[in-house]
């Protein structure tokens, strides 16, 4: 399954870079996260309750990160097993670009699910993960919105 949009969002790209970095802003952005532990600058670990469809699961996973291209692009990739619901592993790369006091963020993801996930349908898993994945840019971008002075 692939993914990939871009959105604009109300703020210099140092400051949206920053954000992406920082647990706590993520926590809050991602859905249904329970929790997100900074091990390193490479490394994160994350507790995620999710639903999709009729299966509702809790996560648990590692992300890593690469930030050789930062703070213009960086890549993670990540897996996580939500037990008898299955499994997900997946990466993103992800560009920034200035466009005066704006940044364009552009993202492309791929994942790959097991399990009784995989069983619901490309379908409903696509659309579910669509609908994430707007949730989580929409948050984050109100977030960046509601720091920037008035």
């Amino acid at each position: 399954m692939e993914l990939k949009d871009e959105i604009i969002i109300n703020a210099p790209k140092e400051k949206v870079y920053a954000a992406l970095n920082d647990p706590e802003i993520l926590q809050h952005c991602i859905p249904g996260c329970e929790e997100l532990i900074k091990h390193s600058d490479s490394e994160l670990e994350a507790k995620v309750v999710l639903k999709v469809g009729p299966v509702k699961a809790r996560f648990g996973g590692n992300v890593q990160l690469d930030q050789s291209g930062a703070p213009d692009a960086f890549s993670l990739s990540g897996q996580g097993n939500g037990g008898a619901a299955g499994h997900a592993k997946g990466g993103a790369d992800v560009t920034l670009t200035a466009d005066g006091e704006t940044t364009i963020l552009r993202y492309e993801a791929k994942a790959e699910i097991g399990g009784k996930l995989a069983q619901l349908g490309s379908r409903l898993i696509q659309s579910t993960a669509k609908k994430l994945a707007a949730k989580f840019f929409k948050s984050f971008a109100d977030a960046m919105n509601e720091d920037v002075p008035a």
